[in-house]
């Protein structure tokens, strides 16, 4: 591939890459409320606690923090600051399957929200780079797929794991018996 070519398709990889990461993000907002029962059951919390950990310790943060994100945006690494989040929301989704009370999940939700409201501000930033203003919308709308494919993919994943690892019987080193929603 000569570099004319690789200058043609190289902001559509990123697009691709974007909308991997995006997807990923729909994901792990959407399948913890596809496992409402287990976590009420197991963490022994009510209604109101679960909305906080699903809706509101998520929710509050991710448009917090998505005011300073622009601010980063403008003035540093949209690069870094997309690596960073993803490692963030990363590491506390791995938290929220770990943690054994309502004020460990709860904090681990605002950890994915802050991680998360990292990509879309770097990505629009992104992509207006890559893009004329003639081509940005499309790539805007091809990036916006990561929305229906993500919640798409908790749907079809998050039955499923937890179908397969509830007649398991699993010992991790530190965290002992994860239970099946975990």
């Amino acid at each position: 591939m000569n570099l004319s070519a690789l200058r043609h398709y190289y902001p559509w990889l990123v697009v691709a890459y974007l909308i991997v990461l995006y997807t990923s993000s729909f994901i792990d907002r959407t399948i913890l409320g596809l496992l409402v029962e287990p976590i009420r059951a197991d963490l022994n919390i009510t209604d109101t606690q679960f909305g906080l950990v699903a809706g509101f310790s998520f929710a509050l943060l991710y448009t917090l923090a998505g005011i300073p994100m622009g601010w980063i945006v403008d003035h540093g690494s949209r690069r870094m600051l997309i690596a960073g989040g993803c490692a963030v929301w990363s590491v506390m989704t791995a938290a929220c399957g770990m943690v054994n009370t309502f004020w460990g999940l709860f904090a681990a939700r605002v950890g994915v929200g802050v991680g998360e409201a990292t990509l879309s501000p770097a990505s629009y930033s992104l992509l207006s780079d890559f893009f004329a203003r003639d081509k940005l919308a499309r790539a805007m709308s091809f990036y916006s797929l990561g929305i229906p494919l993500g919640s798409g993919l908790a749907l079809l994943i998050a039955g499923s794991v937890v179908a397969i690892v509830a007649d398991l019987d699993v010992r991790l080193p530190v965290i002992g018996s994860p239970r099946p929603w975990q």
